[in-house]
C-alpha cells in the first residue's frame, strides 16, 4: 500500500479544512523537507514520514484547543505543533516559542511565505519569557518531562488556564511528579494511522491551573 495522503490523514481525524487550507499544509510539509536538508529541524527526512510523524500527529491536537483565543507552543522547533495548528485554527493567535536562532529563522520563513497573519515568532528561553497575552493554553510536543514544563512554561499560564504536552508515550508516570499547583485532567491516547502500520501514538497530558478563588 501507497502512503497516506493528506486528505486521508484529515478524515481519519475527523477534519474537515477547506482546500487552500490543506494547500497551505502541504506548503509548509515542502518547506519543511527543503530546510531540513541544511538546517537540520527535524531527524525525520522523507515527507510521507514528516507527513504522518509531524503534520498529523500535530492536527490530532485540535480538538483540544479549538476555543482557545491565543494558544503559546513551547519549545516550537520546527513549528510543530504550532504552524499545522494556526493553520487549521486561522482565528487563534498562536506564539511560536523557541531559544534556538536557527529554528526561528526557519519559522519566520514560514510565516512570511505562507501569509500567516496569526502567528508570531519569538527567539526566547521559556523561562524568561513574559507574555503579554492571556495564555489559557501553552502546550508542547516532545519538549521535557511534566515536571520540568510545568516548572519551566508555568508562569505563562493564567488562573484556570491549561498546559497541554503532547507526549510520544504515555505520560502517567510523570503526572506523579507535578507540583501541587497544577491538577491533571486527562490523558488522551490520540492514533494516527498510516493505510498499513499504525503510527507509535501520541497521548495529550493536559494540566490545568487553578482558578482564582
Amino acid at each position: 500500500m501507497g502512503a497516506i495522503t493528506l486528505a486521508e490523514g484529515l478524515s481519519q481525524l475527523n477534519l474537515d479544512l477547506p482546500a487552500a487550507t490543506q494547500e497551505k499544509l502541504l506548503a509548509y510539509l515542502a518547506l519543511l523537507h527543503k530546510w531540513n536538508k541544511v538546517y537540520n529541524l527535524t531527524a525525520v527526512r522523507g515527507e510521507a514520514q514528516m507527513l504522518t510523524h509531524h503534520l498529523l500527529d500535530s492536527l490530532a491536537v485540535v480538538p483540544h484547543v479549538r476555543e482557545a483565543k491565543a494558544i503559546l507552543d513551547v519549545g516550537s522547533g520546527a513549528g510543530l505543533p504550532g504552524i499545522p495548528l494556526a493553520l487549521a485554527l486561522p482565528e487563534v493567535q498562536v506564539t511560536l516559542l523557541d531559544s534556538n536562532h536557527k529554528k526561528t529563522t526557519f519559522l519566520r520563513q514560514v510565516k512570511m511565505q505562507l501569509g500567516l497573519a496569526n502567528v508570531t515568532v519569538v527567539c526566547e528561553r521559556v523561562e524568561k519569557y513574559q507574555s503579554k497575552q492571556i495564555l489559557r493554553v501553552v502546550l508542547s510536543r516532545a519538549f521535557a518531562e511534566l515536571k520540568e514544563f510545568a516548572a519551566l512554561a508555568g508562569h505563562l499560564v493564567s488562573p484556570g488556564g491549561q498546559l497541554i504536552a503532547m507526549k510520544g508515550a504515555d505520560p502517567t508516570g510523570e503526572i506523579g511528579k507535578l507540583n501541587k499547583g497544577f491538577v491533571t485532567t486527562g490523558v488522551t491516547k490520540l492514533d494516527v494511522d498510516r493505510k498499513s502500520t499504525r503510527l507509535n501514538s501520541s497521548h495529550v497530558s493536559e494540566s490545568r491551573m487553578p482558578s482564582s478563588a
